[in-house]
This record gives C-alpha cells, sequence and structure tokens, in this order.
C-alpha cells in the first residue's frame, strides 16, 4: 500500500496539550474507523506549527476525506518514493 506524508498547518500545534493531542487523536481515529481498513495513520511529528503525519493509502484522495471529516488541514500530501536511513550510507 502506498506511504504518504500529510503536511498540517496548525497554528500553535507544539503548545497544544497531551489532553488536546489524544482528543484530535481520538477523532482521527474513528474516521479511520468509518472509512475502513485501506487507509491507516502510522504515526506523526508535531513541530512548533505544523503537524506532520505518516499514513498509508491506496491514493490521496481518501487522505483528503479524512481530514474534512476530521477538521483538519492537509495542506501538503506526499507520496514517499523511497525510505533511506544511515545504513544507506554504508
Amino acid at each position: 500500500m502506498p506511504k504518504f506524508v500529510i503536511e498540517r498547518e496548525v497554528p500553535g500545534a507544539g503548545n497544544l496539550t497531551d489532553a488536546q493531542l489524544r482528543e484530535i487523536s481520538q477523532k482521527s481515529v474513528s474516521v479511520l474507523k468509518e472509512l475502513g481498513p485501506e487507509i491507516q495513520w502510522l504515526h506523526s511529528y508535531v513541530t512548533g506549527d505544523k503537524v506532520y503525519c505518516v499514513y498509508l493509502a491506496p491514493d490521496e484522495a481518501i487522505i483528503q476525506e479524512h481530514a474534512k471529516r476530521v477538521g483538519l488541514p492537509a495542506n501538503r500530501v506526499c507520496a514517499v518514493r523511497r525510505l533511506i536511513d544511515a545504513s544507506a550510507a554504508e
């Protein structure tokens, strides 16, 4: 299944409390269950004003639908072409 990185512009994201992040995560997971098993959330990185999420999905359309239902932006959706890490330098 294709992997995507989603960039979400969320002003103040880095200042959200654990409770706020848990609430957003719970809503996201609830919508994922509605959409079915073809879309999966792997993890997210929270920075100052952005959240970067990594998803498995068949296409960008279902990612945009998920974002719409959750009420979060999906400002940029990029398909991952390859994965590299430090071992690639060896």
